[in-house]
């Protein structure tokens, strides 16, 4: 399997559970939303996933890679935005992916090849020779997503990827990765916001350690709005 597997993953800081048992699959080119509160474990889910932290307990595995048998292997497959922006505001957008791509040992015309594509598929290849600080908040995410894309990997993580963006700028982003998945990527999108998954993708709904909810985002929502399923599923309902 080519996409993200996990199962019966759990984790504790001390005497709170963080998670608990959680387990789901992503399937190759397809986009996942993982959905929960502020608290639910999302964070958590994504420390396991990057290796920041490890669990006794659980499986995860990356393209066929098992997460704890074969790290490098794993990890080698996997693109991560995190919520918090990392990139250097100093360089160019093209600068900041030289730099990655170095750390990657990808060098020369490859590294170049590469960089091209990564900008061309975020719409960013305009923005090139300027600056991280002068773009607005959209396009630094797109520049760290295209950073994410250079050395092909098979699963892209975003947690939280659209943080403090405008609506309009919301939407520009989760197009462009929805549109990633048709090129076979993975992809597991880590929100709070309901109106950043659309009917069709496939849900999971993380709440107090567990997954509330799996399947497709229109089929759990029902006769009502997603916004409200989830308010109601969650305990947030006015």
């Amino acid at each position: 399997m080519s996409g993200l597997r996990v199962e019966g993953l759990s984790f504790s800081y001390g005497d709170k559970q963080a998670l608990d048992g959680v387990g789901f699959t992503v399937d190759p080119g397809s986009f996942c939303a993982l959905l929960g509160p502020n608290g639910a474990g999302k964070s958590t889910l994504f420390a396991l996933l990057t290796r920041l932290l490890t669990a006794r307990d659980g499986l995860i595995e990356i393209a066929g890679h098992r997460l704890d048998k074969s790290p490098r292997a794993a990890l080698a497959r996997l693109g991560i935005v995190f919520q918090q922006s990392t990139l250097d505001l100093d360089l160019t957008v093209r600068q900041n992916l030289k730099y990655f791509a170095a750390l990657h040992g990808i060098a020369g015309r490859d590294a170049a090849r590469r960089i091209d594509a990564a900008l061309e598929r975020l719409d960013m290849a305009p923005r090139a020779d300027e600056r991280a600080r002068t773009l607005n908040g959209g396009h630094r995410r797109r520049t760290e997503i295209a950073r994410a894309l250079l050395h092909d990997p098979k699963v892209l993580l975003l947690d939280e990827a659209t943080v403090g963006l405008d609506a309009a700028a919301r939407a520009s982003i989760t197009g462009h990765v929805h549109a990633l998945c048709d090129e076979g990527i993975s992809v597991l999108w880590a929100t709070h916001l309901t109106d950043e998954v659309r009917s069709a993708d496939r849900l999971v709904m993380l709440h107090r350690a567990r997954v509330i909810a799996d399947g497709t985002a229109g089929d759990i929502a029902g006769d009502v709005p997603l916004q409200q399923r989830f308010l109601d599923m969650t305990g947030q309902a006015a």
